[in-house]
């Protein structure tokens, strides 16, 4: 099969996109597909000219995964891996994600939107996340915990999003265990719970540091562990992702109730990346899981 593989693009996460097309065209190529790749941006798609039987978008961030380059694709009738424009457009905005989870009866974090015009922002006054809301990879993330000083940290981390992206939302914290777990054709995969050795699992953690743990024995009873396969489909099916996903769950310590943080539509397939090792786990190696993906979508 002719594969384009596109990877790069314009957002800051562009340097794991690298790395993840690159894994991806040996990966194919492996399986025996004819592939080529394109470092695509919203000024250079040159690369979809060259043909084709299937693209197989790994781009990260704004544009590849945000719903603009699947729009483009679905204009040209081009079969493409992964989540369609509007799946890929809500699954990119965390709080409209959010916003679906809830109308949905799933349970999420309490939240609220922070703007420019909201300044001098509110005190915080309780343990938080202040995170982007259109950006992955943990990028522009900050876990503000009490006692004394949040409210310091909280309103800095607010200016720093908010002055970068225009909007902050600002998560309640849940203490606890974290698990990811991946979706493959819409079911899901083994959770993994992540033990990073610093404060989050930021980017960092998920792409450069060696002493981050990737658990599957989660240390969680496996009714638990059931619930939140189940909590994660259902929460896969609200946004409509297709193909791949991975989403991420915080467990309550205290109440051992999962909360439903967000979703990724595009996972990454980096060496390090998460549901490349889930498929792994269940006997899918890493090059028959990007066959099997361009296959579907092929027979879609």
């Amino acid at each position: 099969m002719r594969v384009t593989v596109l990877y790069g693009g314009p957002s800051a996460e562009r340097e794991v996109s690298l790395v993840s097309g690159n894994a991806v065209i040996e990966g194919l190529k492996s399986m025996g597909h004819e592939v080529f790749g394109s470092d695509v941006s919203p000024t250079d798609l040159s690369g979809l000219d060259h043909p084709a039987d299937v693209i197989f978008p790994v781009l990260h961030g704004q544009f590849g995964e945000s719903g603009e380059l699947q729009e483009i694709l679905e204009q040209r009738g081009l079969p493409f891996v992964g989540s369609g424009s509007k799946a890929s457009r809500l699954g990119m905005d965390k709080v409209a994600t959010k916003k679906a989870w809830e109308a949905a009866g799933l349970p999420t974090p309490k939240y609220r939107v922070i703007t420019a015009s909201d300044r001098p922002f509110p005190s915080i006054d309780y343990s938080c996340v202040v995170k982007a809301i259109s950006s992955g990879s943990s990028i522009d993330v900050f876990v503000c915990k009490a006692p004394a000083e949040l409210p310091a940290q909280a309103s800095q981390a607010m200016e720093q999003v908010v002055s970068r992206h225009g909007r902050a939302l600002v998560e309640q914290f849940i203490s606890g265990p974290e698990l990811t777990v991946g979706l493959l054709e819409e079911k899901p995969l083994a959770p993994i719970r992540i033990v990073p050795k610093r404060e989050f699992f930021d980017y960092e953690a998920k792409y450069k540091a060696s002493d981050t743990e990737h658990r599957f024995d989660t240390g969680l009873s496996s009714a638990l562990v059931e619930k939140c396969r189940d909590l994660a489909q259902k929460a896969n099916r609200v946004v409509g992702a297709r193909d791949l996903a991975r989403i991420d769950i915080m467990i309550d310590e205290a109440s051992s109730k999962p909360y439903l943080l967000e979703i990724n539509t595009l996972p990454g397939f980096t060496p390090k990346s998460l549901l490349p090792e889930a498929a792994n786990h269940a006997g899918i190696n890493f090059g028959a899981l990007v066959d099997r993906l361009v296959r579907r979508a092929q027979a879609r």
